[in-house]
C-alpha cells in the first residue's frame, strides 16, 4: 500500500493511499482521516461513500468533516466511487462507468471483471484497514454514510449488514433505484434485466422485505428541498413508506433552500457525525 498524500488537519492526519485491489482488479485509492485520539487509542470508523462523478477526494476537500471527527475521536474512511484505469470499462455518460460504480457487484460483461464495489467496500477495504491500521482503528465499531449514489450505497450496505454497522446516514440518497432513471440505466447494465436481482441493491425494497426490522441500524436521511434531482431520481418518500410498512423508524430531515451540492453536506455533516458518533459510543 502506497501513501500518496498527507496533510495535518485539526490535530490529526488526512491521508490518501493507493493499493492493488483483488476485487476490482485494478489499483484503487482511498482516503483516511485519523483524529488526534488515534495517537493514543483505537478509534471507531465512519465510511463515507461519494456520489456520481466523485472520487475519494470530494468529501475530504469539501465537507469540512475533519473538525467534528477530531472532536469526536472518529476516523473517516472514503473509498473511490468505482474502479479506474485504462483497462477498466467506461462509458461516455457521467452516470455510468468510471465514477459511477453504484456500489454493486456487476454480473454483466464487460463490467463484471472490475465493477465489484459492493465487495470492495464490505470486505476488501475493511480487511486492508485491519491489516494496515489494526493498532489505530477499532473495526468492531463501524458506521456508514454517503451522498447521492453514495447515499444509496450506504443505505444498501448498512441494511444488508446490520450486525456490522452501528448506524447509517445519507444525504440526498437515491432511495429507490429500481424505480428511477439512474437505476433503470445502471442496474440492467451492471446486473442484468432481472428486476428481482435489483432488489438486493434497493434500500426501499430491502426495508419493505425486512424480516427482522428490530435488528436494523438507526437511519438518518438529509434531503434538500431545492435539490434538482429530488423529484425524478431520489424518491425519499418511497424509503419512508417502506420503513413505515416494516415498522422501522427513519429520521428524514427536509431542508428548505438546500440543493444537491457539498454546500448542503457541509451545512449538516456535523449533525450527522454526532448522530453516528452516539451509536458508535463516541458522544
Amino acid at each position: 500500500m502506497e501513501r500518496i498524500d498527507e496533510h495535518k488537519s485539526h490535530g490529526g492526519w488526512q491521508r490518501r493511499y493507493r493499493h492493488a485491489s483483488k476485487r476490482c482488479a485494478c489499483d484503487m485509492t482511498f482516503s483516511v482521516y485519523l483524529p488526534p485520539a488515534a495517537e493514543t487509542a483505537r478509534v471507531p470508523v465512519v465510511y463515507w461513500l461519494s456520489g456520481l462523478t466523485c472520487t475519494d477526494e470530494n468529501f475530504v476537500n469539501k465537507a469540512g468533516a475533519q473538525a467534528v471527527a477530531a472532536e469526536l475521536g472518529i476516523a473517516l474512511v472514503a473509498p473511490d466511487t468505482s474502479p479506474r484505469g485504462d483497462d477498466v470499462p467506461d462509458d461516455d455518460a457521467y452516470d455510468l462507468g468510471q465514477g459511477a460504480g453504484f456500489y454493486v457487484n456487476a454480473t454483466e460483461a464487460p463490467w463484471s471483471s472490475h465493477y465489484r464495489m459492493y465487495d470492495y467496500v464490505v470486505t476488501e477495504l475493511p480487511e486492508l484497514l485491519a491489516a494496515e491500521f489494526g493498532d489505530t482503528l477499532d473495526l468492531s465499531r463501524e458506521a456508514i454514510a454517503g451522498h447521492s449514489m453514495g447515499g444509496h450505497g450506504a443505505l444498501v450496505i448498512g441494511l444488508r449488514n446490520p450486525d456490522r454497522f452501528a448506524a447509517i446516514s445519507a444525504f440526498s440518497a437515491i432511495c429507490a433505484p429500481s424505480e428511477v432513471p439512474w437505476g433503470h440505466k445502471a442496474f440492467p447494465t451492471y446486473i442484468g434485466d432481472d428486476r428481482a436481482a435489483w432488489q438486493a441493491y434497493d434500500a426501499s425494497a430491502l426495508l419493505a422485505g425486512a424480516t427482522h426490522p428490530e435488528s436494523l441500524p438507526p437511519i438518518r436521511l438529509e434531503q434538500g428541498l431545492a435539490d434538482n434531482f429530488l423529484d425524478e431520481q431520489l424518491a425519499p418518500h418511497r424509503l419512508e413508506a417502506a420503513a413505515a410498512g416494516a415498522g422501522v423508524t427513519v429520521e428524514v430531515n427536509r431542508r428548505a433552500g438546500y440543493d444537491h451540492s457539498y454546500f448542503f453536506i457541509a451545512s449538516f455533516i456535523g449533525e450527522h457525525l454526532r448522530f453516528l458518533g452516539r451509536h458508535l459510543g463516541s458522544v
